[in-house]
Parts: structure tokens; C-alpha cells; sequence
């Protein structure tokens, strides 16, 4: 016999194997069990207490606290009713990794990704960190300046909370990384977000290995953590093997690392957590999350067995992560942890406008579309936006035909020329030009160098300028170039303004970030109890259970009296 309480998180029942279900029964503490549908739906929001289906006279019954008999052979004393199923407690900061939830010295499972341009603000990332999340501050596309002043402002508003900050791959542009590194390594950046990287460089090895130790014990520390942010194997297991020797010994010849440092690289992996990026806003390879997160996971194993590591890599998943029913089914399919991108940007501490923020909470699931991409430009790369209410996509994709055509603004036709300044550009191409020298000379200098010498260069550069400005556009709200928006934007985006409808959270200007994440987190328990039961054979009427946002006072008041 166990006694079961509203208050326990954990229940572990052993049985003698000689009894089967049909001997288990149920005896309610107090009260009669509950017949009605909205007694099952108040059950399940009560994710602290764990939920017994019972058998009253043919009909499921809820009780929330009492006592399992298991009675085998003789008839059951009165007062017992048989159990049909349950579902134990489950509570937002249950969900995921231990690990990595102690490794990142937070409560929840839960990551705000970065978002570039800063649109993942110092405000977003902070609000994340004192909702015991971690966030990452969108440093892709800024300037050194920019940046340094972002985390100025982060060491001094977030000491005591969570946070990391972004590192974009620069593709033929190490120096950009190398600058970005070196920032980190000055103000003290203990967590980095690697994204877009298709092989790993030297600036990203370095901030991994500087600093590493053993202590007393002779545990090999690494201070510099990193999650990688990835959509493909392939590039999942450079992130998973230890830092490349041919890099490390660069490393250490250039006087880069030291010599423990060097040695100590071979027995860890080049990022502590990896996050599968499936269909998401921005850079992607609109990958299905069903598929890739259990590909991640298997890899990762693999490379636990092969290099014996002490800490187990964590791996979550990233993209669709849009409504409490997609972050249950990722915690369901083994994620260690979420990040959220797209629904953020709709949130009131995202360093975008309002403008933005509300074409982003009309959106749906449709109204997304690619588009050739600011930083990977030349190569063809493309990234996921907004398709309603800005021509960005159209125009973008003009240019990459301009691009492939051409071999320099020069020998672009009259006609194609018109077309560009008066209809994408909205200048001249000298006035254009202009206005990239400035950006570029401060963002990535040598970039201009090569254009000096290179027409087809100068012509990307150019391109890739507009590209640039259609963003920030966006994240100031002008007006005037408001068809020009490019608002990166996942699916996700649109199934949670489904979901939301009709509700407080259709105004984005009741989608605090805090407010967002524990709808999706607490929601998320509702729907794994649900879903416990309904594979318990429990027939529940529809609309049981079905989780609605509820605000964020009301979600803190069912925690604290369960």
C-alpha cells in the first residue's frame, strides 16, 4: 500500500509481478471522485498533483490524492474504486535536462535564442534570465561598437542571472570573428550561442579552450561554454568530437593558448549543449523536428561512448517551437531542452518595432517565405521571413538574379539599372555605394579592400547593404521603406498567434517574454497529462485538458498551491 499526496513530483510504485492492472484500486482521501469534464481540465492544471482515472459504476472518475491498493485474489474492501489510469505531477521545471538546467544555473529548460541585429536585446535576454531561462543577446550584424556596448550594458544589468551572447560564422571573414571573440574573451562571456558554422574556425576554438583546467580532483574545467546551433549531422559532430588538432596546435604555435590548454582540449567536446535547428526564422535548412532531433540524440551518444566525456553533451531543439503542444512534444521525443526564436520578436522587450511586432502577430503559418540571405549572400544561402505585408523577397531575389547575371554594377542595362535604383535601392548606385563604404568599414574592413579590386565584389557588397538596412528598417519602424522589411519569421510564429486568438495574448503588447515562455512551458505539462491519459485508454471529451494561455499571475498561482 502507498500513499499518494498532491505534493509529490515522483511516484515509484513496486508491485509483486503476480498482480496485474486489474488488481490495482484506488482509495480517495477525502472527497468523492469527480465526474465532469471540467473536473478533468481542473485536474490538469493542477500540474503539481498527480491525476487517478477510477472506475465510478462505468464512469471515469478524478481523484487527485489517496491511496493505491494493490489487492490481488479477494474482492476489495468498500470504498475502493478500480483504477483505469494516471499521471503523475508534472511541473514546468521538471521538463528537461537536469543537467543542463544546472550547467547554465537555471531553473527551466528553456533558451531564448538569438535573434541578429539585436533584436534579442539586452531587455529580452535579461527578462529571460530573471524568469530562471537563459537568453542570448543577437550580435550578428552589429558593429564592434555596437556590440561592446550591448555587453556593457549586459555586465552590468545581469550580473546575478543567465546569459550568453551570439557568434555568428563569418564565412571568408575570420578577422569578424576573431574581433567578436576577442570582446568576448575582455568582458568575461561565459556562454556563447555558435551558429552558421559550417566548419569550425580558430577564433571559435579559442574562446572554447581559453581558460581550460583541471582543479584539484582533476576535473578538466572548461569556463567557456558553448552551445552549438546546428541543423545537420555532419556539422553536429564537429561540435561533438574535441577541438581539431590541426586548430589547437595553430593555437598554441601562435602563442594563442598555452601549453595545458592545448592538452587539456583533447578531453573535452568543442560545445557543451548542441540545439537541433529544424524549421525555424532566419538561417535554415527547414528541417523536420520529428526526424533531426532523434538523429542529434543518437549522435550524441555515439560521441559519448567514443570519447568517454565526464559531462554528457545536452541536445535541444530549436524551430517550431511555437505553441505549448510542439515544446511537449519535443520534451516527449527526449529534448533536453527548448529555445524559442520566432515568437520572441513579437515580444514586448524585442529590440524590433511596433510596427513589426504586430505584422508579426497577424502572421500564419503561410504567410512565410526565403529569401536570399545578407551574409551568405554570394553563396546563395537564404533565410525564412515574412512574405505579408513587405516585398523584401521579391526584391531580394532580383538582386541575386542581378548578382548571377552581371560581373559589376557597371554592366547592369539602363533598364535593370532604373529598375534597381528607383524601385529596390531607392538611390543611386553611387549614393548606394557610398553608404556601404561606411558600413563595411567599420563592420569588416577588408571586405572593402577586396571591392577596390573586385567589381563583382563591389556589386555583392552593395546587394548585401540593402539586404542589411531591410532589417534594420524593420527593427526602427520606418515607414517610408516599409516594403522593404525583412522580418525573419518562422512557422512557429504563425501557430502561435493560432493558438493565441482570441485571447490576451493576440495583442502583442500582452506578450511579455516571461508571460510567452511559461504559457509554453506549464502548457507543455498540461498537455503531456493529457496526452498520459488518452494513452492510458481513457476517452476524454475533446475539449478537456485543450490548453488556453492564461495569464502569468494565474500560472505563478496554480504553481504555489500545488
Amino acid at each position: 500500500m502507498l500513499t499518494l499526496t498532491g505534493l509529490l513530483l515522483r511516484v515509484k510504485v513496486k508491485i509483486n509481478q503476480n498482480v496485474k492492472m486489474n488488481d490495482i484500486w484506488f482509495k480517495p482521501a477525502n472527497k468523492t471522485p469527480a465526474l465532469s469534464g471540467q473536473a478533468i481540465s481542473d485536474a490538469l492544471l493542477r500540474v503539481g498533483d498527480p491525476i487517478f482515472i477510477v472506475d465510478v459504476d462505468g464512469a471515469a472518475g478524478i481523484c487527485q490524492s489517496g491511496t493505491l491498493v494493490a489487492a490481488s485474489g479477494a474482492g476489495p474492501d468498500p470504498g475502493l474504486y478500480k483504477l483505469l489510469a494516471m499521471t503523475m505531477s508534472l511541473r514546468p521545471e521538471n521538463l528537461g535536462s537536469a543537467a543542463f538546467k544546472k550547467r547554465h544555473g537555471i531553473r527551466y529548460a528553456h533558451v531564448a535564442g538569438a535573434m541578429a541585429n539585436g533584436i534579442s536585446s539586452v531587455e529580452l535576454v535579461t527578462a529571460a534570465g530573471r524568469a530562471q531561462m537563459i537568453g542570448f543577446f543577437g550580435s550578428a550584424g552589429l558593429s564592434c561598437n555596437e556590440l561592446e556596448k550591448a555587453l556593457i550594458r549586459l555586465k552590468a544589468e545581469a550580473s546575478n542571472i543567465s546569459w550568453g551572447v551570439n557568434l555568428i560564422h563569418a564565412p571568408g571573414s575570420v578577422d569578424r570573428e576573431s574581433m567578436m571573440v576577442d570582446l568576448y574573451l575582455k568582458y568575461g562571456v561565459r556562454c556563447i550561442s555558435a551558429a552558421g558554422y559550417l566548419r569550425l574556425t580558430w577564433p571559435l576554438v579559442l574562446y572554447r579552450l581559453r581558460g581550460i583546467h583541471r582543479t584539484a580532483d582533476g576535473t578538466v574545467v572548461c569556463p567557456n561554454r558553448v552551445i552549438g546551433k546546428v541543423s545537420r549531422v555532419e556539422i553536429a559532430r564537429q561540435f561533438l568530437y574535441p577541438a581539431p588538432a590541426k586548430i589547437v596546435a595553430q593555437l598554441l604555435e601562435t602563442g594563442k593558448i598555452n601549453e595545458i590548454e592545448a592538452e587539456l582540449s583533447r578531453f573535452v567536446p568543442m560545445a557543451d549543449d548542441i540545439t537541433a535547428e529544424a524549421d525555424s526564422g532566419g538561417h535554415t535548412d527547414n528541417r523536420p523536428a520529428v526526424t533531426l532531433l532523434p538523429s542529434m540524440m543518437a549522435l550524441r551518444d555515439e560521441c559519448r561512448e567514443k570519447f568517454a566525456y565526464a559531462d554528457t553533451p545536452c541536445i535541444g531543439l530549436a524551430g517550431g517551437m511555437g505553441t505549448p503542444f510542439a515544446v511537449a512534444a519535443a520534451f516527449i521525443m527526449g529534448a533536453d531542452y527548448v529555445l524559442t526564436g520566432s515568437v520572441n520578436q513579437a515580444c514586448v522587450e524585442a529590440g524590433t518595432s511596433d510596427v513589426v511586432k504586430k505584422l508579426l502577430s497577424e502572421a500564419t503559418q503561410t504567410d512565410i517565405t526565403m529569401a536570399p540571405a545578407a551574409d551568405m549572400f554570394e553563396r546563395g544561402v537564404k533565410v525564412q521571413v515574412l512574405k505579408q505585408g513587405t516585398l523584401f523577397a521579391l526584391r531580394a531575389a532580383r538582386l541575386f538574379e542581378l548578382y548571377h547575371q552581371y560581373d559589376g554594377l557597371e554592366q547592369i542595362p539602363s533598364d535593370a539599372r532604373t529598375e534597381l535604383e528607383t524601385k529596390i535601392l531607392q538611390e543611386s548606385l553611387d549614393a548606394a555605394w557610398a553608404q556601404t563604404r561606411i558600413f563595411f568599414t567599420e563592420y569588416d574592413p577588408a571586405q572593402i579592400e577586396r571591392a577596390e579590386t573586385d567589381p563583382k565584389h563591389k556589386m555583392a557588397l552593395v546587394f548585401r547593404s540593402y539586404l542589411g538596412r531591410s532589417s534594420r528598417w524593420a527593427i526602427a519602424g520606418d515607414l517610408q521603406r516599409a516594403k522593404d522589411f525583412q522580418i525573419w519569421c518562422g512557422p512557429a510564429m504563425g501557430a502561435f498567434n493560432e493558438w493565441a486568438a482570441g485571447s490576451f495574448l493576440a495583442d502583442p503588447a500582452n506578450r511579455t517574454f516571461e508571460t510567452v515562455a511559461m504559457n509554453l512551458l506549464f502548457g507543455a505539462c498540461v498537455t503531456i497529462r493529457r496526452a498520459n491519459l488518452i494513452n492510458g485508454d481513457i476517452a476524454l471529451p475533446t475539449d478537456a485538458g485543450r490548453y488556453a494561455p492564461l495569464p502569468l499571475d494565474v500560472i505563478q498561482k496554480i504553481a504555489k498551491a500545488t
